[in-house]
């Protein structure tokens, strides 16, 4: 019967290393060895829950069930959002099985294990291998941040003639310009102020635009698309005037409360707002193998798998001062 190791919150916010005991493999499981868990923004939302952390793991298959069959031990793969699901009904048959009424998900189902920690055990099914010219670090914050804004980009059939503006330029933000720029968009991106300019121009911005204080934005072209990246909601009467007629804007970052827009702007404008998840398994993969193409990858700063380095990673997250994905690595 499996040990494992992880790293669970508390209802006082503070990280406690514990033990899960598992059965033994049955099925397609998976027993993988952590190399590399990305900190992301919705596990500071459950740092409070009684429950395991973490949901960008990379790690090293260790052992397989009896009916995996596509993976092996040596293998190095990653996982995100969604461990299961029903494999049945319609949005799963079609590929979009993150919309399954029974997906298992990240702080709704498997609360005893995640990311954070020395060891997991998942279906083969929701595993991902990784291409050979990804680190485990570089890796490990695509299994959601990478997927959720590859995804709002690949599903919905972004073109290469398009302009796809991208606000907030942190854990998301930074990743969503490199895939738009490697998809042959132009990238207009959108910040406080000038101070990260030079890095956005550097990630593929063709063009860049500090918002603060501003009452009127300029842009070369009008926006086909905009990936909201922020923690916070826009001013969105200073951004509806630069949507191109029957554009569309993607929330990407979890957030409490209503979404609030100008409602003559979305009428006259025929703009689209599309609801937009992590990546299903298909999409999941093409992401991967898409980065590893174009040597796509996340600016990273690394902490110990350890209770003070969560602690300390996750303070920085917090505090807005992480550039731009923490990444935690197994002592």
């Amino acid at each position: 019967m499996p040990s494992l190791t992880v790293f669970k919150g508390t209802s006082d916010g503070s990280i406690k290393q514990s033990k899960t005991e598992k059965p033994e493999l049955s099925g397609d499981q998976v027993l993988l060895k952590v190399t590399a868990s990305g900190l992301c923004g919705t596990d500071l939302h459950y740092r409070h829950a009684d429950m395991a952390l973490g949901h960008e793991g990379v790690g090293v298959v260790e052992e397989v069930g009896p009916q995996a069959k596509y993976m092996k031990k040596g293998d190095r793969v990653g996982w995100g959002y969604e461990h299961d699901c029903c494999g049945h009904c319609q949005q799963c048959l079609t590929g979009r099985e993150t919309f399954c009424a029974e997906r298992a998900m990240y702080g709704y189902a498997d609360l005893d294990q995640g990311s954070f920690a020395h060891h997991a055990i998942w279906r083969e099914a929701f595993l991902f291998k990784i291409p050979d010219n990804l680190s485990d670090e570089a890796a490990a914050p695509l299994q959601c941040g990478g997927a959720t804004v590859f995804n709002a980009l690949h599903m919905y059939d972004t073109q290469s003639t398009e302009t796809v503006g991208i606000i907030g330029i942190g854990g998301l933000g930074h990743l969503a310009i490199q895939f738009a720029a490697k998809m042959g968009c132009r990238v207009i991106v959108l910040s406080s102020t000038d101070k990260k300019k030079d890095e956005a121009m550097k990630l593929g911005a063709h063009e860049f635009v500090a918002t603060k204080g501003a009452k009127e934005l300029k842009v070369s072209r009008p926006l086909d698309r905009l990936l909201v990246c922020t923690s916070a909601q826009p001013q969105w009467d200073l951004l509806m005037p630069i949507m191109a007629p029957g554009a569309t804007i993607y929330p990407l970052t979890v957030a409490e409360g209503d979404f609030a827009i100008p409602y003559m702007s979305l009428l006259l404008g025929g703009i689209t707002i599309q609801g937009s998840l992590v990546a299903s398994r298909y999409v999941h993969q093409r992401m991967l193998d898409f980065a590893a193409l174009h040597n796509i990858a996340p600016i990273v700063e690394k902490f110990p798998m350890t209770e003070e380095g969560i602690t300390e990673a996750m303070a920085k997250l917090d505090k807005g001062d992480m550039r731009y994905r923490g990444v935690l690595v197994p002592q």
